[in-house]
C-alpha cells in the first residue's frame, strides 16, 4: 500500500506538479521548496503524512555505524540545498538518513549574482553559479541548536564548511582562517555529527585553492590543531586526473581526515552527457547527470586505493535506487544527491532505499556493508 502510494506521488510530481515548477526561476523553486519544508517541519501532522507516504525503514538491512555514528539508511542530502539549516526537521520524514547542510563560512555572504541557478532539462542538471550564499557559521549555529531541541526522529547533521565568498578570502592564509573560524566554533557549540571541509567548491573567488597537496595540507595542519570530536570529511573535486586525485587523498592520509565525498560539480561543458546547449556567458557547473560517471570513477579508484582508511560518499547523479546501488558497489559507504530529487520528486529517497534492499537481496546480501565495494571483490575473483 505504501509502495503504491509512493509511486503514484511520483507520477503526480513528474506530471502534473514538476511541469508547473520548471516554467518558473529555478532560484525561486528553490527558495519556495525549502520555505514550504521549513514550515511543514513545525507541524507534526504534516511530517506523520510524510512519514508514512515516503520514508522506508529497514534498518536490520540498512543500518550502520561509520566513524561512531548511527545512519538508520544510506540516503543523505547534498550540501547546497539546505545551505541555512531550515529543514532537519523535515528530511528524516521524508525517508533521508543524513542531511548534508551548508555550505556554511565565516562571514554572512549573499554569493554570486544572480540568478544562482538553471535547469539543464535534457541532460537532467542543474547549472551551479550560486557561490556559498548563507547566513554565516554564528547564525546557523543558533539555528542547528533549535532544531536540536525540537528534533524527535534521528537523522545525522552533516555539516558542510568553506571559506567566505569575498574578494580578500582569495589569499590562503586568509581562506584558512576563514575555515578554523567555523571549525572552532562548531566545535564548541557541539552541534552536528559530521563536519565537511568543501575545498573543491569552483564558484568562488581563488576557485579551489587547496585541490592541491601543498596548499590542502596547510589547511588540515591547521585544522587538525582544533581536535574537533566530528569526524572530518573532504568535499573533493570531479575534474582531477587519478594521478593527481591520488595525491590529494594521500596529504588526507596524513590528516584526521575520516571520509572524503566524491565529488563536486562537473565542469568540462564538452561532456557528451551534456545534451542542452548553454551560453558561455552563463557561468557555473553542472550537477546531476553530467557528474555521475566522473564521481562513479574516482568512488572506484579511491576504494581501491584506501577504502579501507577512508570512509566514501557517493554524490552525483543519482536518479534510482540502481545509480546509487552502482555507487555502493564501487565503494560508497553513504549517497548523497539534490538533482535527482528536484526531478524525480521527494518521494525518491525511499524509493531508493526500498530499492536498494530489492538489489541487495537479488544480490545475495543480508546487508548493505556486503555490497558496498562489491565490484572490487567481483574483479579479484
Amino acid at each position: 500500500m505504501i509502495k503504491s502510494l509512493s509511486r503514484y506521488s511520483g507520477y503526480g510530481y513528474r506530471y502534473a506538479v514538476k511541469p508547473v515548477l520548471f516554467l518558473l526561476p529555478p532560484d525561486n523553486v528553490h527558495n519556495s521548496f525549502v520555505s514550504v519544508g521549513a514550515t511543514f517541519g513545525r507541524i507534526a501532522p504534516m511530517k506523520g503524512l510524510f512519514k508514512a507516504l515516503w520514508r522506508y525503514d529497514n534498518e536490520p538491512k540498512l543500518a550502520q555505524v561509520i566513524n561512531g555514528i548511527y545512519f538508520a539508511n544510506p540516503v543523505g542530502l547534498s550540501a547546497g540545498f539546505d545551505k541555512n539549516f531550515k529543514l532537519p526537521r523535515i528530511l528524516p520524514y521524508i525517508g533521508f538518513g543524513l542531511a548534508e547542510g551548508g555550505t556554511v563560512t565565516r562571514y554572512a555572504c549573499e554569493g554570486n549574482p544572480r540568478p544562482h541557478y538553471h535547469r539543464l532539462k535534457k541532460s537532467k542538471s542543474i547549472l551551479v553559479h550560486a557561490g556559498l550564499n548563507n547566513i554565516g557559521v554564528d547564525a546557523e549555529i543558533i539555528r542547528l541548536k533549535n532544531h536540536l531541541k525540537a528534533r524527535k526522529l534521528w537523522m545525522p547533521i552533516n555539516i558542510s564548511v568553506g571559506y567566505t565568498n569575498i574578494a580578500k578570502n582569495a589569499d590562503m592564509n586568509t581562506a584558512i582562517a576563514d575555515y578554523v573560524y567555523s571549525v572552532k566554533k562548531i566545535k564548541k557549540a557541539k552541534v552536528g555529527e559530521i563536519i565537511t571541509l568543501n575545498v573543491s567548491c569552483p564558484n568562488v573567488y581563488g576557485g579551489e585553492p587547496f585541490t592541491t597537496p601543498d596548499r590542502l595540507n596547510k589547511l588540515l595542519t591547521e585544522i587538525d590543531k582544533i581536535d574537533v570530536h566530528q569526524p572530518i570529511y573532504l568535499k573533493m573535486p570531479s575534474d582531477k586526473s587519478w594521478p593527481e586525485f591520488k595525491k590529494l587523498i594521500d596529504v588526507a592520509l596524513k590528516h584526521n581526515v575520516s571520509g572524503i565525498t566524491l565529488t563536486n560539480l562537473a565542469k568540462d561543458r564538452k561532456t557528451t552527457l551534456l545534451l542542452d546547449e548553454i551560453s558561455d556567458n552563463i557561468p557555473g557547473n553542472m550537477s546531476g547527470r553530467p557528474t555521475y560517471k566522473l564521481s562513479n570513477d574516482l568512488i572506484h579508484q579511491s576504494y581501491a586505493y584506501c577504502g579501507n582508511k577512508l570512509t566514501i560518499i557517493g554524490v552525483g547523479g543519482i536518479f534510482s535506487a540502481k545509480e546509487a546501488y552502482e555507487k555502493i558497489k564501487h565503494g560508497a559507504t553513504l549517497v548523497e544527491l539534490i538533482t535527482g530529487m528536484l526531478f524525480e520528486g521527494p518521494q525518491l529517497i525511499g524509493q531508493i532505499n526500498a530499492g536498494i534492499v530489492e538489489l541487495m537481496e537479488k544480490d545475495g546480501y543480508t546487508h548493505i556493508s556486503q555490497a558496498i565495494g562489491a565490484y572490487h571483490r567481483k574483479t579479484k575473483r
